[in-house]
């Protein structure tokens, strides 16, 4: 098992597991508390029409899906505000339109091939410095934007109607939370891919949650649970010749289902 880490690419997995846990951490805790799970499953399989564009133009994979995302999040968080009593069929169209998009502008492209599934299932076993740089980077940049807007961040979560009277502009901050979902998700697709990102942002959060008290200790909690759940998931991806997305999501979602089950008879006492 030691040997494994004198391979490159397990090294990149792993570093990629932890900034990729850090990410989904912080972002999955604020999905969860402002309840938009199925918001972030919306930008999350929408991203896929950015793929598509950025293939069938010839640009960069993370331009065009970078793009496409943060139009999509905008668009959703003017639906928060001003439609809400038809999100749910908003988001379930832009869903399915994002995602056929991105699959028929990819079978368009020329010398198009199944390379393109990575970022549908993810391949963090294929993760490059390059997307750790980039991981490390918009880490930084996030724990930096919640530690100096924490207050604001915590009022919108929990109480946003005190917060807008307190003359905060509430309005912008839940926009540029969707674009901070938007972009995390799309950094860290190579990690576990378009459809399965949404575990990655839900699960972890749901079960810090249970045994935490404030929002800190919940985004750490969340980004502890991600990272060793990640390291269970490429553990079992690497012997068994599984794929690594699947796994850590397998792994994610037995390690709820006990939790919840063990919260259910014991209740845990919270921190």
């Amino acid at each position: 098992m030691i040997e494994l880490l004198g391979y490159t690419f397990v090294q990149n997995a792993l570093w990629g597991a932890f900034c990729t846990s850090i990410i989904c951490g912080i972002i999955g805790t604020l999905v969860v508390t402002n309840r938009m799970v199925f918001v972030a499953g919306g930008i999350a399989h929408s991203v896929y029409g950015g793929v598509g564009i950025a293939a069938f133009f010839g640009l960069p994979i993370l331009v065009g899906a970078t793009g496409f995302s943060i139009f999509c999040a905008i668009l959703l968080a003017y639906m928060l505000l001003f439609a809400k009593e038809r999100l749910d069929s908003l988001i379930g169209s832009l869903w399915a339109f994002g995602m056929a998009l991105g699959v028929i502008l990819v079978e368009l492209t020329p010398g198009y091939n199944k390379d393109f599934m990575g970022y549908l299932f993810g391949s963090i076993l294929s993760i490059t410095e390059s997307d750790i740089y980039l991981m490390v980077g918009f880490g930084l940049f996030l724990i930096a934007f919640v530690g100096l807007f924490y207050r604001i961040i915590l009022g919108i979560s929990y109480d946003n109607e005190f917060t807008q009277l307190q003359g905060i502009n509430t309005r912008f901050f839940s926009i540029l939370l969707m674009i901070l979902i938007a972009l995390g998700i799309v950094i860290s697709m190579r990690s576990v891919g378009i459809i399965l990102i949404v575990a990655l942002l839900s699960i972890p959060a749901y079960c810090s949650e249970i045994f935490t008290t404030s929002l800190a200790k919940m985004m750490f909690g969340a980004s502890l649970i991600s990272f060793v759940c990640m390291l269970c998931g490429i553990a079992v991806a690497y012997f068994y010749d599984l794929q690594a997305g699947a796994s850590i999501v397998m792994i994610l979602a037995i390690f709820s289902f006990f939790l919840a089950v063990f919260h259910r008879f014991y209740k845990f006492q919270t921190i």
